[in-house]
């Protein structure tokens, strides 16, 4: 097979496969039992793939639309839709068939590829409305397909058969750096979705730009496990694209959220792309379990944290520990770190990456104080998506590190952080009105964020434009600093805060259960369910104590005047988080109107 230039990544995925062949590239269960396929393996499966699109008419540039959860066959797809110069249009999982039809009519795609037959049912109730979609290619296997769907097995059989395999590889060679890889259409919370454009430049150069952050910490060897959307640009650059690029890596599916946990236990990835709230389930978690120890256990995990935030300066900035505090941390390491790091299944874990939001200074420095590496990086999916990360050997804690190399980026005077680089997006799919508002007249992409760059070069991010409360008195306040301050409470599982065009603020708060549970009954406060605990005056009280505490550093105008406690936790079933789990305000506002104006009594 002849060396491809690397100006995509179905050409960069071709030479690692003449490199790396029979070594393992994924994992998946099958049946209850992990099983390994090699690069080569994979390749089969992406040539064949390639050759039924090709066989089905499908031409450089069209768009093909992949509607599926995670799994192997999401990345085979994938290669075999960028190999031929078509253009994959990912749909998220969770989508419905409404927003499912939105994405493929405006993307004018061609074919669709789904993962489970719940998708497929989706797609075909909405296909009449489609005219340009041909075809329905199924991940899953089914007995009885109805007209118009193929079988994956079918699709690479057929593949298989086509007589000029040659075309292949001559499909690769034209693909340049501007071609279109993909079509991301992106959350429309003020209106409908936009579909950002990223070539194959885009994803190319942010996986060399992310490998210069630091060559010999992402040197071959590391084992991911997949489990954030690939229909995001974090898990398909980060998660994806990056152990492809750098090689003799491997990726292991994960089941499902519900069998993560069981899957970091047996996979005990060394390498983790997550976002922020993963990370906060797991520190609540501990705490929680905590709250109801032993007092002895309870002291011994106090003493460890202790040490732990001793260890930051260590672990920041990649310094070795020496003497007394050495051998305190050898025994906080070996009594509580070390197990509860093989509890989690992270026992070999050399780093964690956090992107797609804020992560709280308080989650970052509870990993990194026992040892595990948490980079918080910073980007968009206009910047496919990586800006900024946090350098392994320098780490700053509420900060989500400089910009990578080959990046700009600025603050414009009103506090905006504005970005140029090889990764930032073409433009908005059939949008040129929307593509133009997003750039300056000098070029730099708009973020929306707000932000400030210190004196290394290390971006903080303030808050977002569109999520500032304007109070009622002309205050503007990012309400994401004051979440992750209260967040960081044992007690606070999420907070919304509440104030826009309001005389001040309020909160919406979902508890730790089991922390508030644990306490409860450790103070004799009966209660018969959730909704009975969070009105007793008691709690109402504790509450009122945490948020005087914890607020007691912001100004008057920033303090919290009430707060109302929620049972239910927010989650992207119930609709207050997006697929990535951030919290969609717009969602929280209306869903909780009316406890939102019992706050807010006339006067």
């Amino acid at each position: 097979m002849t060396m491809f230039k690397e100006t995509s990544m179905g050409a960069v995925f071709q030479n690692r496969v003449e490199q790396y062949g029979d070594t393992t590239l994924a994992l998946w269960k099958n049946k209850g039992k992990w099983e390994d396929i090699s690069w080569k393996q994979l390749n089969e499966m992406v040539r064949n793939l390639g050759l039924f699109l090709i066989n089905r008419g499908i031409q450089p540039g069209d768009k093909v639309a992949l509607f599926s959860p995670n799994r192997y066959e999401w990345w085979v797809a994938d290669l075999a839709i960028i190999s031929v110069g078509a253009v994959n249009v990912p749909i998220y999982a969770t989508n419905s068939a409404e927003e499912s039809r939105y994405i493929i009519e405006n993307s004018d795609a061609r074919l669709c590829f789904v993962g489970t037959k719940e998708h497929m049912a989706k797609i075909l109730e909405i296909k009449p409305k489609l005219p340009t979609l041909q075809e329905i290619v199924l991940f899953d296997d089914a007995a009885q397909l109805p007209d118009g769907v193929v079988s994956l097995s079918d699709a690479y059989r057929e593949g298989q058969k086509y007589a000029n395999k040659d075309d292949f590889d001559k499909r690769l060679p034209p693909i340049g750096f501007d071609d279109l890889a993909t079509i991301i259409y992106t959350s429309g919370t003020t209106g409908p979705p936009k579909g950002v454009m990223l070539t194959h430049q885009n994803f190319v150069s942010n996986v060399n730009q992310l490998q210069a952050v630091d060559p010999d910490f992402l040197k071959p060897g590391h084992t991911f496990l997949s489990f954030l959307p690939l229909a995001h640009s974090l898990e398909r650059t980060v998660g994806y694209y990056a152990p492809i690029f750098l090689g003799g890596d491997k990726v292991a599916f994960a089941e499902s959220a519900e069998k993560l946990l069981e899957n970091f236990q047996e996979i005990r990835p060394t390498f983790l792309v997550s976002v922020p709230r993963i990370y906060e389930k797991v520190h609540s978690g501990i705490v929680s379990k905590v709250a109801s120890a032993s007092p002895v256990k309870k002291a011994l995990f106090n003493w460890a944290m202790g040490v732990a935030k001793e260890n930051l300066p260590y672990v920041c900035e990649n310094r070795e520990r020496t003497g007394l505090f050495a051998l305190k941390y050898n025994l906080a390491d070996k009594i509580i770190f070390s197990k509860l790091r093989v509890a989690l299944g992270m026992d070999r874990l050399r780093a964690a990456v956090s992107g797609g939001g804020p992560l709280s200074v308080s989650d970052a420095e509870f990993f990194l104080g026992m040892g595990i590496k948490v980079l918080e990086g910073f980007g968009l999916t206009e910047t496919a998506p990586v800006t900024n990360g946090n350098k392994p050997l320098r780490i700053k804690p509420g900060t989500v590190g400089p910009a990578l190399k080959d990046t700009i980026i600025k603050i414009s005077a009103e506090g905006e952080i504005l970005i140029k680089g090889p990764q930032v997006m073409k433009g908005y799919y059939k949008n040129e009105a929307a593509t133009k508002a997003a750039f300056t007249d000098d070029g730099f992409f708009r973020t929306g964020d707000i932000g400030e760059i210190d004196a290394d070069g290390y971006l903080k991010i303030t808050g977002r434009i569109k999520d500032l409360i304007v109070t009622s008195g002309g205050k503007n306040i990012a309400p994401q600093n004051i979440e992750g301050t209260l967040a960081a409470s044992s007690l606070i599982e999420q907070v919304a805060i509440i104030g826009d065009n309001r005389k001040y603020l309020s909160a919406l708060i979902v508890p730790t259960f089991a922390s508030l549970e644990a306490w409860a009954k450790e103070n004799g406060v009966a209660f018969t369910d959730r909704a009975d605990l969070i009105k007793k005056p008691e709690v109402v009280n504790l509450f009122a104590k945490e948020l005087e505490e914890k607020m007691k550093d912001y100004a008057r105008v920033e303090q919290i005047r009430k707060f109302t406690l929620l049972e239910k936790e927010w989650s992207q079933d119930t609709g207050e988080l997006t697929p990535t789990l951030k919290m969609k305000r717009k969602v929280i506002n209306q869903k909780y109107e009316p406890q939102i104006e019992a706050m807010y009594p006339p006067e």
